[in-house]
């Protein structure tokens, strides 16, 4: 026995040194913040296991209204049992910019931060918007090699800056969460985000179909930095969480230490009140209590499809059509979602450790079965509620 625990330890530090060296020495890291923690993929608080930047809060902070009839009405059965089985730790309806209701789980309360994922994909288009209209980045039409030259591939000096907001990029990139030797789970743990995107060429002609692929937001980031010179969370922070009255500071991965990159792709931390704030700047074209923060003209163009075979897609937001009402929606692994019936002035958010276990299909050219149907539950329970709101 002892033999063997000293062989097996000198074959695992044989392995690990190979690991170390080879290009896959990211997995240490995965390891260690990931599978030692007793986890199989990224988790709400593994913000806690990175360094962050800081989105800071409002010096005046803006609280959300509370409705007249605030938590007067309660969920039913199903649902509960439905955030159950899918370990929702926050859950908000709001109706006419005023929060109906709202319950919180599994420890989790109204400040609690969470990871945001792709949801934060929405966030970096509307960065981009707002780097259009103050002219840092002269319109979508602009080519992403004026900001990032060393961008490389056969198409490269072909893609144009809103094909990165509407995932039409052609970029080289297999979006695999649970694998952990694709390029998605480098990104998530490698030291240099800028290094790893400059190697993922753009292999496809831009500009002619939706692909999904959180590459492609890496690197409308780089190009957003690259324009304002400014970081994410710096531009973030002025521009949009200030200005809405955020309550509570954010924090947003980087990829190695204080001076890194952000993770534009995923990674904003904050609570599901905060996050509420981009669905309602969207709903209200952009207009946040009297002042247009983003032009409403790039609010409607990203809240309707870029590509009529894949309606599910706009720039930067989800879309989707349900009980005949149109829905826009910012989206995240493990069912981050900020679900916004504009029609309806209704916003319903909902933040968890699942989603629904079917499979999703992203990238796939048909709406509806584009998106699990947890959606759909969340969405309904909301709908159903405002039946019984009292307009008086």
């Amino acid at each position: 026995m002892k033999k063997f625990l000293i062989g097996l330890g000198f074959f695992l530090a044989i392995a690990f040194s190979l690991l170390y060296v080879s290009k896959f020495n990211y997995l240490l890291k995965g390891v260690s913040t990931i599978y030692l923690t007793g986890h199989t993929t990224a988790y709400l608080t593994d913000y806690l296991q990175f360094v962050n930047d800081s989105v800071l809060a409002s010096p005046q902070s803006q609280a959300w209204p509370l409705h007249k009839q605030y938590n007067q009405f309660s969920i039913s059965k199903s649902l509960e049992e439905y955030h159950k089985d899918r370990k929702t730790v926050a859950y908000l309806v709001i109706k006419n910019d005023s929060i109906l209701y709202e319950k919180y789980y599994d420890g989790f309360g109204i400040a609690s931060k969470s990871n945001s994922f792709s949801v934060v994909k929405s966030v970096v288009s509307a960065l981009m918007g707002i780097a259009i209209q103050d002219g840092e980045i002269k319109s979508l039409d602009q080519k992403v090699v004026d900001f990032i030259p060393d961008l490389k591939g056969p198409y490269a000096d072909q893609v144009r800056v809103g094909d990165l907001s509407s995932m039409a990029s052609g970029q080289k990139w297999k979006e695999e969460y649970y694998n952990p030797f694709s390029v998605t789970s480098a990104s998530y743990f490698v030291n240099d985000l800028d290094d790893l995107i400059l190697n993922q060429p753009i292999v496809q002609k831009p500009g002619e179909a939706f692909r999904y692929k959180s590459g492609t937001t890496q690197l409308l980031g780089m190009v957003i930095k690259k324009a304002t010179g400014k970081t994410l969370s710096a531009y973030l922070t002025e521009k949009l969480w200030q200005p809405m009255g955020a309550e509570h500071t954010a924090l947003w991965q980087l990829d190695s230490n204080e001076n890194g990159m952000e993770k534009a792709f995923c990674c904003l931390a904050t609570n599901a009140r905060d996050f509420a704030r981009f669905g309602k700047l969207y709903k209200n074209h952009g207009r946040w209590n009297g002042t247009q923060l983003l032009d409403s003209s790039f609010v409607a163009l990203s809240v309707k499809p870029r590509f009529e075979e894949s309606p599910e897609y706009g720039y930067g937001w989800w879309l989707d059509v349900f009980q005949d009402k149109k829905v826009f929606m910012m989206r995240g692994h493990l069912g981050q979602y900020i679900l916004v019936v504009p029609e309806e002035d209704l916003i319903v958010v909902r933040l968890g450790h699942l989603k629904d276990q079917e499979k999703e299909s992203k990238g796939k050219s048909f709406t509806g079965e584009a998106f699990t149907k947890d959606i759909y539950v969340y969405l309904e329970e909301g709908l159903e509620m405002i039946k019984n709101v009292s307009n008086n």
